[in-house]
């Protein structure tokens, strides 16, 4: 049964990476219905980013009221209404309105699968279920190009995901009565592995409050920046392709959907490599990775270079995020994991609502060929940022402990 609702739980993540790839691949074809100008899809994925902000910083209250399952069932729910409502908006108010609760739908799911999986499940299942957040990303691009190709009718492509959505729905509700029952039977293998981690901790380190800990801040850069080049490439991509590599819409499209596809393979093949690499070396390998594919973009090549860059900048990041939660607990000590882990989803979020608007503020105003350099910027902020702790680790020990894998 656990196998069993772990495939549920899998695919609950298919669904929360399904919106998230939309507005950037859509908006190019969204753009003239409305009216709108280049950086109002920026306007559009703040208020997204934001409501998941606000819905991840209180999950924790409403998971613990509600309960996993429920929580899950609902943002699914609102996330698939939101999709609906964007498929017959009218005007683009009406994008804003539906925005918000895709935005809270979205924060709340995330929160609590990421939860539920590293309480009842092994460590490694954490790279696998952000894998299938990459697999709904990759889908997303991929059903909106079939439907922009075909009928130039990108309000199909947002009807049949929320379609996809609303079966989803259905398939929780009825397995609602579950979750508890998975819940008491799962054995956590990781606690006695963070126990025995973290009984070393320095008691300086215990005592002191979480953002005074060495190296917290250094962290937080390096998650702000993560996800400031995962969205901005996400959102930016395709209009960067159309409009200077003068690309049509549905191949730009694709071409999105590849680079979520990197993101997707990367973490597949990370679950297996984690039993043998410590995640500071997939952190840093991924950040290399990357920081070569951004150069890609940035160089004046031909276009199948933009292509070869947008996959490999996907197969950097794969292992970057997941690799960076799970050392949390080994990094900073398991009394303060979970208060720092909040800090670094938020501040993740934080990056991925103001980086891609603010470029897109910058590229009204000047040139959307600026996108390669940016993300060139963004990636080797966060390499420094992760480099530099590494150094203070070196350095000065915060705790007595080798680097942990992220098994």
């Amino acid at each position: 049964m656990a196998t069993f609702f772990l495939i549920l739980i899998y695919l609950a993540f298919i669904s929360l990476g399904l919106p998230d790839s939309l507005l950037g691949v859509a908006w190019p074809a969204m753009q003239p219905e409305f009216g709108a100008r280049l950086e109002t899809a920026g306007v559009l994925f703040m208020i997204i980013a934001g409501g998941t902000i606000i819905s991840s910083l209180s999950s924790g209250t409403v998971i613990g009221k509600l309960g996993t399952g429920k929580v899950t069932f609902i943002s699914v729910f609102m996330t698939a209404v939101a999709l609906l409502g964007f498929s017959y908006a009218p005007s683009f108010i009406w994008l804003v309105i539906f925005a918000i609760p895709l935005g809270l739908g979205a924060g709340s799911v995330d929160a609590a699968l990421n939860n539920y999986v590293a309480t009842h499940y092994k460590a490694h299942h954490m790279s696998w279920l952000h894998c299938f957040w990459g697999v709904g990303a990759t889908l997303g691009p991929i059903i909106i190009a079939q439907f922009i190709s075909e009928q130039n009718a990108w309000r199909n492509g947002y009807f049949t995901i929320a379609g996809i959505q609303f079966v989803l729905v259905i398939i929780l509700f009825f397995s609602l009565p579950l979750w508890n029952k998975v819940g008491n039977r799962s054995n956590n293998h990781l606690s006695e592995e963070q126990d025995d981690t973290n009984a070393n901790i320095d008691e300086s380190v215990k005592n002191t409050r979480p953002l005074k800990i060495r190296g917290v801040k250094l962290a937080l850069i390096a998650f702000l920046f993560y996800c400031g080049v995962e969205a901005t490439m996400g959102l930016w991509g395709s209009s960067y392709l159309v409009n200077v590599k003068e690309l049509p819409v549905e191949v730009a499209a694709r071409w999105v959907s590849l680079y979520y596809g990197g993101i997707t393979i990367g973490r597949f093949v990370t679950g297996f490599i984690t039993l043998k690499v410590t995640n500071k070396m997939l952190i840093r390998a991924g950040q290399m990775i990357a920081l070569a594919g951004a150069l890609c973009l940035f160089l004046p090549l031909s276009p199948g270079f933009s292509l070869v860059g947008f996959i490999l900048v996907g197969l950097g990041l794969a292992p970057i995020f997941p690799s960076m939660l799970h050392e949390t607990p080994a990094r900073f000590g398991k009394k303060h994991s979970q208060t720092i882990m909040g800090y670094q989803m938020a501040v993740a979020y934080t990056g991925a609502t103001f980086l891609p608007p603010l470029f897109g503020l910058i590229a009204s105003h000047s040139t959307i060929k600026l996108f390669p350099l940016f993300i060139v910027i963004f990636v080797a902020v966060m390499l420094l940022g992760s480099e530099k702790l590494n150094e203070l680790f070196r350095k000065k020990p915060i705790t007595n402990i080798p680097n942990s894998s992220a098994s």
